[in-house]
């Protein structure tokens, strides 16, 4: 693969996310050199540790908030950047991007930090991905909290919101990322933290990934990801340990999918799930503090957590 690396002045003066990045490598599915995936952690590193996974077109500076509710309640928070996104390596080309690819990338990462018994949060694509994680290793994992996120298979249709987001990407000569991820913010997003969004593409050159990650959902129902997709769903259905969904309130992407997560999967019996308020789709920019407390009591809430 043809790799961009973003230059690491383009990451200078973040408003409110001052951590520096850990790098881990990751496979070259074309057997080119080894891909440079960043990743976050604050905290102590004997504290029960919570992965914080994002999506589609942000990155690990989105849960900034979260990070410090979850530092503040004594835990240790980790993030990682997606293949393509924020200080991680980007393929150039669309076609090195896939659903597959994403799902061994991200696992190759989790094995090289070395993470287990962590709780997984994962919204957006870091739910497409991180419960496809689950769903291969359950023991894994102590918990996993489910954010305006789902498993599509192409056996239900995505909502019309999302078809046009879906085409606003395709057809845009020049990806505005910051001005994507404020379009999915209920409280709108300050000037500095678009630029933040923006700071991972400097050019069009480096921008495969969020123009590539739409067209991976699956929305038909011969997607070639919809097998492992129903094996993945399969295994939610026998995944006894805690499941919290703590989605918003205020997200027409995903909000059929909280329901449907909690009849499936065992482990969300009994819990209260909470809808966290005046929230879009990125409940981490409009929430993040609340999104935190939530997690950081649902970690307290574990066998061994507390």
């Amino acid at each position: 693969m043809d790799l961009r690396r973003t230059p690491d002045d383009r990451f200078d003066d973040l408003p409110g996310f001052a951590l520096a990045p850990r790098y881990v490598e990751v496979d070259d599915p074309d057997g080119g050199g080894p891909v440079r995936v960043a990743t976050y952690a604050a905290g102590p590193e004997d504290a029960p540790a919570v992965l914080l996974l994002h999506g589609e077109p942000s990155w690990s500076f989105l849960y900034r908030h979260v990070i410090e509710a979850l530092v503040a309640a004594g835990l240790r928070a980790v993030a990682i950047d997606m293949v393509g996104f924020g200080r991680s390596d980007k393929p150039a080309r669309i076609a090195d991007h896939s659903y597959a690819r994403h799902v061994a990338w991200t696992t190759q990462a989790v094995d090289a930090l070395g993470l287990r018994d962590a709780v997984l949060v994962g919204q957006d694509w870091g739910g497409l991905i991180g419960l496809r994680l689950v769903a291969a290793e359950p023991d894994r994992w102590a918990g996993v909290v489910a954010a305006n996120t789902g498993l599509p298979t192409g056996d239900v249709d995505m909502p019309a919101v999302w078809w046009r987001f879906r085409r606003a990407v395709e057809k845009a000569e020049h990806l505005d990322v910051g001005r994507l991820v404020a379009s999915g913010c209920a409280r709108g997003l300050a000037p500095d933290d678009r630029a933040a969004y923006d700071a991972p593409f400097p050019d069009e050159t480096f921008t495969a990934g969020p123009r590539a990650m739409p067209l991976l959902v699956p929305t038909r129902p011969d997607d070639p990801e919809n097998g492992p997709n129903r094996t993945a769903w399969e295994a939610l259905g026998r995944y006894g340990r805690p499941f919290l969904t703590a989605f918003s309130d205020s997200d027409p992407i995903t909000a059929s999918m909280g329901p449907v997560l909690r009849e499936h999967v065992p482990g969300a019996a009994g819990l209260d799930h909470p809808v966290i308020a005046d929230a879009g789709h990125f409940l981490q920019e409009d929430a993040g503090d609340a999104l935190g407390r939530v997690i950081a009591a649902f970690v307290a809430s574990l066998p061994g957590h507390g």
